[in-house]
């Protein structure tokens, strides 16, 4: 029984050895918008020009503080979770990640990637351009899809 009980370990922990070589980190510089994962992905507020911008900022917000995983919407539309903000301990709910929702950044960090997804521990904001996608003079403050028909059932 004690054999089989080391072995069971060795391997884990060789298993342990080999995605930690896997999970090895790029040092990435990336430019894009922060967003609401959940908006973006599930489509639940209207397509992908709708849940990004000012159009969404606030809800966008209300996800953060939520703690709805936040992501950079890169230029080339490739979306990076963001695991770590500069120093903060939380990304959701955080102090720095309501400063920059929906904001245009270039960020400086680490990504890892897995299984299809990219992860992103930004170390360094490096520039904020804001918010530059005033996309509110297209949907409103509040795209009207997103508002709840009461006669719908």
């Amino acid at each position: 029984m004690k054999t089989i009980g080391r072995a069971l370990a060795v391997a884990v922990c060789l298993s342990w050895t080999v995605s930690a070589s896997a999970a090895t980190p790029e040092r990435v510089q990336i430019t894009g918008e922060i967003i609401d994962t959940w908006c973006y992905f599930s489509g639940v507020m209207g397509g992908p020009d709708a849940v990004v911008g000012s159009a969404h900022h606030t809800c966008a917000l209300w996800c953060a503080a939520g703690g709805i995983p936040v992501g950079v919407l890169a230029d080339d539309g490739t979306v990076y979770m963001v695991l770590k903000l500069e120093s903060e301990d939380h990304v959701a709910g955080g102090g720095t990640i309501m400063d920059l929702q929906s904001d245009r950044i270039t960020a400086d960090g680490l990504l890892y990637e897995r299984d299809g997804l990219k992860y992103l521990v930004v170390e360094e904001v490096v520039s904020n351009e804001g918010i530059t996608n005033p996309n509110h003079e297209d949907y409103g403050p509040v795209p009207p899809f997103a508002i709840p028909d009461p006669n719908k059932k």
